[in-house]
């Protein structure tokens, strides 16, 4: 009996805000284990990864990757589990993490191999791969180690501090001895950052409309200046930080959700950058594959061991992941958005 593979694909692309008009839910066969070509899996997806990079690639304009392709397959990390193999290195029950995409099943070969990563279930849940200890958590201690560079005792800002890189970078820099703030989005979110993440203060973006009233309340909380910022919003959070930053500080530029809408998010003291000295750096974490190994070894280590804490939203079913994933843009989700296939 011939299995069913359903896939949801980009149909158009967004004008301003994304939709879920945007995505279409089709199905494919499977093809039977006999089928496959010598050097293909055939990997059942267990969990998919949603994240805010893919609605930049939903946009045909120039950025650090190419556009999503129209009609085909949105992209998206995957999790999950062998169930053929005629590949030597990939044996039918191996968990795995790759870039399976928007669907149930995956036949994965040439190129794509190479990502495709067998993982130890025994003390990191499967899940997890697709996030503290997957691409986030190593966005985060890239960021953090590679740009950010923070010394024992600097203040460290990180904005969307709930969210699956925030959080794991507010708590691997107080691993470092540093002092840390978080800006998230309403009180159970700073309440949660502070009292299980270990943050020394949060503030609440929704309490602070503009770019001068956050920068108060960040000088409240770190009346020394910050010496860091990790930075994933923009917009006005990032004018915020920029006011209170010391001389030399320095400035991971990780994302910007503020302008996934197209909207336009100019600075509005771009002249502290010269003034203060800063260091300013975006950074794609793909770009850094040589240091995934180090990272992903300590992640690892700090989830096993509980010094890593973490927290996941999960939406139940594919056909649930476009709804999931717009909301994820609006700030509904709590830590690392995944949907659960199985």
């Amino acid at each position: 009996m011939s299995l069913t593979n359903r896939q949801i694909l980009l149909a158009s692309r967004p004008v301003g805000k994304a939709t879920v008009d945007n995505f279409r839910l089709v199905e494919t066969l499977v093809p039977a284990p006999a089928d496959l070509a010598p050097g293909q899996v055939l990997v059942r997806h267990h969990y998919l990864s949603l994240d805010p990079y893919m609605r930049m690639r939903m946009n045909d304009a120039r950025s650090y990757a190419p556009p999503q392709a129209l009609g085909a397959v949105m992209v998206g990390g995957t999790a999950g589990e062998v169930v053929a193999s005629r590949h030597p290195n990939h044996a039918v029950g191996d968990r795995v993490v790759g870039g399976g995409g928007w669907q149930e099943y995956a036949v994965v070969d040439g190129p794509a191999l190479a990502m495709l990563r067998k993982v130890d279930t025994s003390k990191v849940p499967l899940s997890a791969y697709l996030g503290a200890v997957g691409m986030p958590g190593v966005t985060a201690w890239v960021g953090l180690s590679m740009i950010v560079a923070p010394k024992a005792g600097e203040t460290v800002v990180v904005s969307a501090a709930s969210g699956a890189v925030g959080s794991a970078v507010g708590q691997l820099a107080k691993a470092r001895g540093c002092r840390v703030v978080g800006i998230a989005g309403g009180p159970d979110k700073c309440a949660y950052v502070v009292d299980r993440l270990g943050f020394d203060a949060c503030i609440d973006h929704r309490q602070h409309r503009d770019a001068a009233s956050l920068s108060a309340a960040l000088k409240q909380v770190a009346p020394g200046g910050v010496d860091g910022n990790f930075e994933n919003v923009g917009g006005l959070v990032l004018d915020a930080v920029m006011a209170n930053m010391n001389d030399f500080g320095r400035i991971a530029l990780c994302g910007m959700i503020s302008g996934y809408n197209d909207e336009p998010i100019p600075l509005a003291q771009p002249r502290l950058i010269l003034t203060a000295r800063l260091k300013l750096q975006g950074f794609i974490v793909s770009e850094h594959m040589n240091l995934w190994p180090q990272a992903l070894q300590e992640l690892a280590q700090r989830v096993a061991s509980g010094q890593l804490q973490y927290r996941e939203t999960i939406a139940q079913g594919l056909q649930a992941a476009p709804a999931a994933f717009l909301g994820m843009l609006e700030g509904r989700n709590f830590g690392k958005q995944l949907v659960k296939l199985v």
